[in-house]
């Protein structure tokens, strides 16, 4: 890949986003069918993949105090606006939500699994009005619209593009010496832009400190027991700041941030470990610039082979970003980094997704002080050899390890898991 279309991909995946993506990109298809329908529904019938239907079930919608998928639907339908894409549902008002909890009392609204594909990230939405009726399609990624019909809409059908062609088609020209080379010496003016998740990603994390959101993890170690515990350290910072973020997005805050791959906790995974550390440890502002690009490019590449959805946590990719980003903010080179991915994956690989929810910033936790560590090993040129595990002395092939045992390797896993979440006694 050329640097032009590297910079493409990069504003492709690293965009703003409002609440959880998955039920975002529900609350999008929605806004599509209902666009498309030219009127206010009285039923919608909704079809995801199990993949979907697990990363929605449990997190909060912003702005709402509810958590799950109908007060999204129902937001989609009567407020959502197509054209904010991921931010569909950032015109929401305490009136939008009462308004949508009166359509759910009245309104027709049924969700149940797809089965007439099986891309893991797949959102059918129809929607009726009377004799009226319209659908949407959302598939492979979490803005890709690829079938509308309507009264009201230009038709589109790009069913045909899902067809045998695999997400790591997508990413098989880079590797990470082509990240790493692009990240280190591409024109600082042409990256300039990456700067943007910084400012959404740091603000999250400041606004989440004055409320109390989720599981209050971040506020936890600002604390003075927190504090105790972990110090007033680089690194406590580091996991404060990372996990305030995610708690306040997890229990729907109205909070806007910087998404990777079509994950929020992903984008403040690779943004805020890389902000801070940069901060307290002076760098300049060349050098934050150049190891945020290196962070998020590091986890688009790996998310290219692991597919948007998958059994395996996203923090595991996202940190191992943040953790090569650190790695060349404490003054590492190429060799380096290699060896901070080898230390992340013979760590944190197998941790599960069991779908978005408050405690996912347990894990990011978890995964933005295995890169730090993992890190601070690397400059000291300590790394987990290839005598050890899922370690080969090919990076990428270590990379493609992680990834392989992430979408193949732990497909029952995620069907156990799924079944798990779904058939709770209670």
């Amino acid at each position: 890949m050329n640097d032009a279309q590297i910079i493409n991909l990069i504003k492709r995946e690293v965009v703003p986003a409002i609440g959880c993506t998955e039920p975002a990109a529900v609350a999008l298809c929605t806004a599509y069918a209902v666009e498309a329908l030219g009127g206010s529904p009285d039923k919608i019938d909704l079809k995801l993949s199990a993949n979907m239907l697990k990363n929605a079930m449990g997190v909060g919608i912003p702005g709402t105090g509810m958590t799950g998928l109908p007060i999204a639907v129902a937001l989609g339908a009567l407020i959502g606006k197509s054209s904010y894409q991921l931010e569909v549902l950032k015109d929401c008002t305490p009136a939008a939500v009462q308004q949508a909890k009166d359509w759910l009392k009245r309104g027709s609204l049924s969700i149940g699994l797809t089965d007439e594909s099986d891309e893991v990230l797949y959102i059918d939405v129809r929607a009726r009005c009377g004799d009226a009726s319209s659908r949407a399609i959302i598939a492979r990624e979490h803005t890709r619209l690829v079938f509308l019909e309507g009264p009201a809409a230009e038709p589109v059908d790009r069913l045909q593009e899902l067809g045998p062609v695999s997400e790591r088609a997508a990413g098989e020209e880079l590797t990470l010496r082509r990240v790493w080379d692009f990240a280190t010496t591409v024109p600082l003016e042409e990256i300039e832009f990456i700067n943007e998740s910084r400012r959404l990603n740091e603000a999250a994390a400041e606004q989440a400190l004055r409320g109390n959101y989720g599981h209050e993890l971040g506020k936890t170690l600002s604390r003075p027991l927190g504090r105790g515990i972990f110090g007033d350290t680089i690194f406590s910072h580091i996991i404060s700041a990372t996990s305030s973020a995610c708690d306040a997005r997890m229990a729907g805050a109205m909070i806007p941030v910087m998404s990777n791959s079509g994950s929020g906790n992903q984008g403040i995974a690779a943004t805020l470990p890389v902000v801070v550390f940069a901060r307290e440890n002076h760098n300049t502002e060349e050098e934050l610039t150049r190891a945020l690009v290196l962070s998020h490019l590091t986890a688009i590449y790996i998310k290219q082979s692991l597919g948007r959805l998958s059994a395996l946590c996203g923090c595991v990719v996202a940190s191992t970003g943040s953790s090569c980003a650190l790695t060349y903010l404490m003054g590492g080179g190429y060799e380096q980094v290699t060896a901070s991915v080898k230390n992340m994956i013979a760590n944190l690989t197998g941790m599960v997704c069991d779908g978005a929810k408050p405690s996912c910033a347990l894990k990011v936790s978890s995964g933005v002080s295995t890169a730090v560590l993992s890190a601070m090993l690397a400059v000291q040129n300590h790394s987990v050899s290839s005598v050890e595990g899922l370690i080969e002395d090919d990076v990428d092939r270590c990379i493609h390890n992680l990834t392989r045992l992430g979408s193949v390797g732990m497909q029952q896993t995620d069907k156990m898991v799924l079944d798990i979440m779904t058939h709770k006694k209670g």
